[in-house]
């Protein structure tokens, strides 16, 4: 992470840049003795598209304060405030700071801040995970007619069985597809779609569902049975009931 420290005074200076450097992860980008000093460097690193990811600051500095400094930035680093004055801490963590430490402050006390600090930078630098939808399949082929004939899910008006054959109704032709397959093996391939038997020979698309009237369902010019032991599953799926 790289970082800046900022204290009037230069023994603080020297103590805070000998904490620094033993911190591994961070990097001291400069040391400022005040507020103007360094939102020079911050500007001049910003021009340079560098980026300041940590502040560690002193409160009570001439002319503006820590607090006032603070304030003043359009885009914030995350800030450990260092001061020997506790009555700003509640304004300091009001502010989001990361830490605030009191002087004289321990090596032991500042490592746990830098940790602190990391640990967020750390999470708001690692991409995150997006699962990807799983895409669901357009279409299916079925044999016909000594070939494959694609049949596209949301063209599917009904499917009737005969014994071991189907038609399957498109709104794109007149005619059905007439293929080899059970209406038990239909009726697996379309178990994720909206798709439902309502009757012994026949599943139907919900979506194209016009009408229901008398057991009889109407899709286009084409009416369905409803076979009763299908009718309220049938209106339940459709919200009829």
């Amino acid at each position: 992470m790289r970082c800046i420290a900022i204290d009037d005074e230069p023994l603080a200076l020297d103590l805070l840049e000998d904490n620094i450097r033993q911190v591994p992860y961070l990097e001291l980008v400069g040391r400022c003795r005040n507020a103007f000093e360094a939102i020079q460097l911050i500007q001049k690193e910003k021009a340079e598209l560098r980026q300041i990811d940590l502040l560690f600051l002193d409160i009570q500095m001439p002319g503006i304060t820590g607090v006032q400094f603070l304030k003043s930035l359009v885009t914030n680093p995350m800030v450990i405030f260092i001061t020997a004055y506790e009555q700003f801490a509640l304004e300091g963590f009001e502010l989001n700071v990361i830490d605030y430490l009191l002087k004289p402050v321990s090596f032991e006390r500042f490592l746990k801040a830098c940790n602190r600090a990391h640990e967020l930078h750390q999470l708001k630098n690692t991409p995150q995970q997006v699962t990807a939808p799983v895409a669901l399949e357009e279409h299916f082929f079925v044999n016909a007619e000594y070939s494959l004939v694609k049949i596209r899910y949301n063209d599917i008006l009904y499917i009737e069985g005969l014994k071991d054959y189907i038609k399957i109704y498109l709104a794109t032709q007149s005619r059905p597809v007439i293929t080899r397959m059970t209406m038990k093996g239909i009726e697996e391939k379309l178990s994720s779609m909206p798709f439902m038997r309502v009757h012994k020979s026949f599943i139907v698309s919900l979506n194209k569902i016009e009408s229901i009237r008398n057991l009889k369902i109407s899709i286009g010019t084409h009416q369905i049975p409803v076979s009763e032991q299908f009718s309220e599953e049938l209106m339940r799926r459709i919200g009829g009931k």
